[in-house]
């Protein structure tokens, strides 16, 4: 039968085996004074972002002119064309490609890019649903949850109309992640501060790849008017969850402060890839050779974006004391640790100020 003893000495057992390097000396888990909030600050942002959510707001039909000829999708126009940090615009493969071909890539990674969008609101909304159902219903939290799953419901909708129009044979994560995500609905019930870093690392690598983008333009006018509302609801959901993990971390046990620091770096690395490189499938489909794509993701471009969309979330967890040493080294390991933090990283954005 599970204990919290036993449950202790095998994490300690998969962190030594994690961790090789790391001495006998308990690491220092401190809280800097930025996390030393009052009470009410939680609240009080909370039901700030409630009131934003309701004068704010966007409709997936009515905010998207989706028959307009100007929003029409074809797979061959020019003006789809793939974004300057994606790491497959860098290969010769795609270089020496027709302009159409150039096209439909875009349009498949797009369409592709949107897909893992749904199915990560989808993991989301569930998760945020086991978290809401046992929350007392006098917490202002509980009315920001509702509003947060309904905008989600939104993206999905634009997503998914967006990858219908292309015409094209569209998929989504992996099947192993897909199954996987099943973990992370249980995590918001049992370890709300492991899913609510689920939360960012699926959002944070994905708003700063598309406000990057809005920023350099020519976007077709269909992809920047989704980015436009994704990113302005979107800026609510990564404050609510920074705001609820600087509220909760500090009050976790010892022990899940270090369950949670090791988690960290494995869940930023992961979504971090699956959000900003392209998808296996769309390099099967227009012939891109593994070893091609390989190449192009491990460049020194494709190196700097991974670190660029994990540097908010990396942030967050040197404030909150996760992410020294020993646990440092597994962001090395996962390819997003930065000592000193890159000029392009995006900074915290005002979801009361943003604008679609």
């Amino acid at each position: 039968m599970y204990s919290r003893r036993a449950g202790a000495r095998a994490f300690r057992a998969a962190e030594v085996a994690i961790l090789p390097l790391a001495t006998e000396k308990e690491p220092t888990m401190t809280i800097t004074s930025t996390t030393k909030r009052q009470p009410t600050d939680f609240a009080t942002a909370v039901e700030r972002l409630s009131k934003v959510s309701v004068d704010r707001h966007f409709d997936a039909y009515i905010d998207v002119a989706w028959d307009d000829p100007e929003m029409a999708i074809d797979p061959e126009d020019p003006r789809f064309e793939l974004w300057l940090d994606d790491p497959l615009r860098h290969t010769k493969w795609y270089a020496t490609q027709p302009p159409e071909t150039r096209s439909r890539v875009a349009v498949h990674r797009v369409a592709t890019a949107m897909r893992i969008g749904w199915e990560f609101e989808n993991v989301l909304q569930r998760g945020l649903l086991e978290h809401a159902y046992w929350m007392d219903g006098k917490k202002p939290e509980l009315r920001y949850l509702m509003h947060e799953i309904a905008e989600e419901c939104q993206h999905m909708l634009m997503f998914q109309e967006f990858a219908n129009r292309t015409g094209m044979d569209i998929r989504g994560m992996p099947r192993h992640m897909k199954l996987a995500s099943r973990l992370v609905v249980v995590l918001a019930r049992t370890f709300p501060a492991a899913f609510f870093m689920f939360v960012l690392a699926g959002e944070d690598p994905v708003d700063y790849i598309q406000r990057k983008q809005l920023k350099e333009g020519g976007s077709h006018p269909a992809t920047e008017r989704i980015m436009r509302i994704h990113v302005t609801e979107e800026a609510r959901h990564i404050a609510f969850a920074r705001h609820y993990l600087r509220r909760e971390v500090p009050r976790l046990h010892r022990l899940r402060r270090r369950q949670l620091a090791v988690m960290a770096p494995l869940i930023f690395g992961t979504m971090a890839r699956l959000m900003a490189f392209p998808s296996l499938h769309t390099a099967r489909t227009f012939g891109v050779l593994r070893s091609d794509l390989r190449r192009a993701l491990r460049s020194a471009p494709g190196r700097l974006l991974l670190r660029e969309v994990a540097a908010g979330p990396r942030k967050l967890c040197v404030e909150l004391g996760l992410a020294g040493f020993p646990y440092s080294l597994l962001w090395r390991v996962m390819g997003i640790w930065e000592t000193s933090e890159p000029a392009t990283t995006t900074p915290e954005v005002d979801p009361e100020n943003d604008t679609a």
